[in-house]
């Protein structure tokens, strides 16, 4: 598996995300640039696993929100953190939405 989330994009509406299936993985919500807004996982206690997390971001609305995408993955904490990881790597700072969130014992990654 690529250590980047190579996944097409694809649009944050109700018809789309429908089409989910209920299972566990980790998403991305991007604005229509592709600049990545927010990374967040759908985990055992989440209700519809994918499908009812990004209903839940269709439903909130973020500011700029246009796109999606997943990946099934059943390590979901871990690809969750080491997508944070990448994304600092990659651009100094977490996605804008992610900032608010504890990552005191998010490691420091290198991909090189």
């Amino acid at each position: 598996m690529p250590l980047r989330m190579e996944k097409p994009w694809r649009p944050l509406d109700a018809e789309t995300v429908a089409k989910l299936p209920g299972q566990l993985g980790i998403y991305q919500i991007a604005d229509d640039a592709g600049q990545v807004l927010y990374i967040g996982y759908a985990g055992g206690r989440s209700l519809f696993g994918l499908r009812g997390k990004l209903q839940d971001e269709v439903a909130k609305r973020r500011q700029g929100a246009a796109q999606f995408r997943v990946e099934v993955n059943m390590q979901y904490i871990t690809r969750h953190a080491e997508l944070l990881m990448l994304h600092r790597a990659d651009h100094g700072v977490l996605p804008r939405d992610n900032e608010a969130e504890d990552t005191h014992g998010l490691g420091i990654l290198n991909p090189a």
